[in-house]
């Protein structure tokens, strides 16, 4: 009995001692691979995000933008008169809101990733007053989110992603990440405002 814990102690021992000489090459191997394929320097300067900008500066160049040079984006002819849900009293006061809300819209989508309309009908709700009884939140209009969605579609900056939703196309993210660029060049041709 004793001889055989001997050797089961022994081929243990061999084990730990291979174990370690194997650990130690490859520690030795990992320091000596050269770190340049890992670690490359990037040779063009980085651009801004949406997420660096100011969402009202980026919405409004956009939506500019979007009026001027996309033809396949125009309201139809039921914006004059439809409010955007059942929490709104009037109809836009804007006229261009349509330009607007396809703006908002894009950058909805970069921010959020594909989304459905019914969740960007939560997300355009508001509180629906109800006179005494209490208020609750209610979702936008349908036809408000869908028909610019549909739209963009067209305009081949937003496709559909299964059941996921709708989400952005390289040309839509392309579009939004030069706008965001264009607003940080204005924002530092502005003058800043001296702090009172």
């Amino acid at each position: 009995m004793s001889q055989l814990w001997l050797v089961s102690k022994v081929s243990i021992q061999k084990t730990r001692i291979a174990n370690a000489f194997f650990h130690e090459a490859l520690y030795y191997a990992v320091l000596a691979f050269p770190t340049k394929i890992w670690k490359q320097p990037r040779t063009t300067p980085e651009l801004p995000t949406v997420f660096e900008v100011p969402a009202e500066e980026l919405i409004n160049k956009l939506a500019k933008h979007l009026k001027e040079s996309m033809s396949d984006i125009a309201p139809p002819p039921w914006t004059e008169f439809a409010k955007t849900g059942a929490h709104k009293e009037r109809p836009p006061q804007n006229p261009d809101w349509w330009y607007f809300r396809c703006a908002s819209l894009l950058r909805k989508m970069y921010v959020r990733g594909p989304v459905g309309v019914s969740r960007l009908r939560v997300q355009y709700g508001g509180r629906a007053s109800h006179g005494n009884r209490p208020a609750h939140h209610v979702p936008a209009g349908g036809s408000a989110i869908r028909e610019p969605l549909q739209q963009l579609q067209k305009a081949e900056l937003v496709a559909m992603d299964g059941k996921k939703g709708r989400k952005l196309t390289r040309e839509g993210m392309a579009l939004l990440n030069r706008t965001a660029a264009e607003v940080v060049k204005e924002l530092k041709a502005r003058p800043q405002e001296a702090p009172s």
